[in-house]
């Protein structure tokens, strides 16, 4: 079944928002548009429940039920348990918070395995554990492709190493890495997985529980929602590290790793993102039942248009002279997060483009060590074409027109 472009579009106010008529948006990896069903929430949220929630009264009892929907939906969206999801402030504050707890929890000469393939907030919080003497290991990509070769980590492991850090699929280098296999390799020499699911999620919400990570982290905002960090931990590993929050918080494990107070609107408001779900799986047919099962029903829905869309224009850049295509040139194994490097600055001709009515960026989009290993300049950076499900063929052709001119 195809993906009904033009009953998703009816599910953001942007695509009816007059002053972004004729635009296409193009950097969708770095924030989505919302989707009417988290606005809604927000909206009602800060004009009916703004008080503190949790207590007896009927406004403050209702706050809290709705973010308690929120936690309890998307969990299971993710096939994990309730108290296995998290909101803090960001990806990027999520890491930091974890990586404070594993500070405390490993020894002077274990290591953790990194890799060079990823955004800064999954690589530079575990590197500076290397600052109490934990041993930090590299797993890099091939510095043609960018590519992460799951053999090259069976070297880096041993009784050692803790934990295993890498990305779903790199902000710049777009290729889905094999979380599964990953995982599987990490646990078996007996390290645990924590995978930063950024730049996945956004193209269909990942079965957590399947994929078997110790942690998935993700961005709401990049996921059609409000601007958070949902992040995952499985309770084996959760209950395992030390507290991060108040001491008589260490019993609930959602809380274990928030020591900030949540911004409860934006936490109610995330259950409109599992409305925005349930409502692509009822208009297209999908199950009836089993939040796992209606999420991967959309998942597929989501990538097969979004590969379709892509494919095109992989192949209308791939070729091109003084262009550099990172990662695949085949859409099925990547998700739609395009990075080209021109040899000169890549802002520019961001900015170029905005006069053909194509929203995009160029940079290094805190991916400076990936671009580095590729031995791509950060300063001049890369112009990143990145896209989700709500993109239209007829966007993809007005970018290809676009870079036609500019290129």
């Amino acid at each position: 079944m195809a993906l009904d472009i033009d009953f998703v579009r009816t599910q953001f106010p942007a695509f009816a928002e007059p002053s972004l008529q004729g635009r296409a948006f193009f950097e969708s990896a770095a924030g989505s548009y919302t989707c009417r069903q988290v606005i809604d929430r927000l909206t009602r949220f800060y004009t009916q429940r703004k008080v503190q929630p949790y207590a007896a009264y009927d406004t403050s009892r209702l706050a809290g039920e709705e973010m308690d929907e929120a936690r309890t939906r998307m969990a299971a969206l993710l096939g994990v348990e309730t108290d296995e999801l998290s909101f803090g402030p960001s990806t990027t504050q999520n890491t930091y918070v974890l990586a404070q707890a594993v500070r405390k929890w490993m020894q002077p000469g274990e290591a953790i395995v990194v890799t060079d393939q990823d955004h800064e907030a999954n690589s530079g919080p575990w590197r500076r554990l290397a600052e109490d003497g934990i041993e930090i290991r590299e797993w890099r990509i091939d510095p043609e492709t960018g590519h992460l070769d799951p053999a090259q980590l069976e070297n880096l492991l041993d009784e050692k190493v803790r934990l295993v850090c890498f990305p779903h699929c790199s902000n710049v280098v777009g290729e889905i890495n094999p979380v599964t296999e990953i995982t599987a390799i990490a646990h078996a020499a007996g390290a645990f997985v924590c995978v930063d699911g950024v730049s996945y999620a956004p193209h269909g919400f990942p079965d957590v529980g399947g994929l078997g990570p110790d942690i998935y982290l993700f961005s709401s905002y990049k996921t059609y929602g409000p601007h958070q960090g949902c992040m995952v931990i499985r309770r084996a590993l959760g209950e395992m590290l030390p507290n991060q929050a108040h001491y008589f918080n260490a019993d609930v494990l959602y809380k274990r790793f928030t020591p900030a107070g949540p911004d409860h609107a934006q936490i109610a408001a995330s259950a409109g993102m599992a409305d925005y779900v349930d409502a692509l799986c009822d208009h297209h047919g999908g199950p009836a039942e089993g939040a796992v099962a209606r999420g991967g029903f959309v998942h597929d829905l989501m990538r097969d248009h979004e590969v379709a869309l892509l494919q095109p224009l992989l192949d209308a850049v791939k070729d091109r002279n003084a262009v550099r295509l990172l990662g695949p040139d085949r859409a099925d194994l990547r998700a739609p997060t395009v990075a080209l490097s021109l040899g000169r600055p890549a802002q520019p001709v961001a900015a170029e483009l905005a006069t053909h009515g194509v929203m995009t960026d160029g940079g290094d989009f805190y991916a400076v060590r990936p671009l580095a290993g590729m031995g791509i300049d950060p300063a001049q950076g890369v112009l990143r074409l990145s896209f989700t499900h709500y993109t239209s063929k007829q966007e993809i052709d007005q970018l290809i027109e676009a870079l036609d001119r500019v290129l």
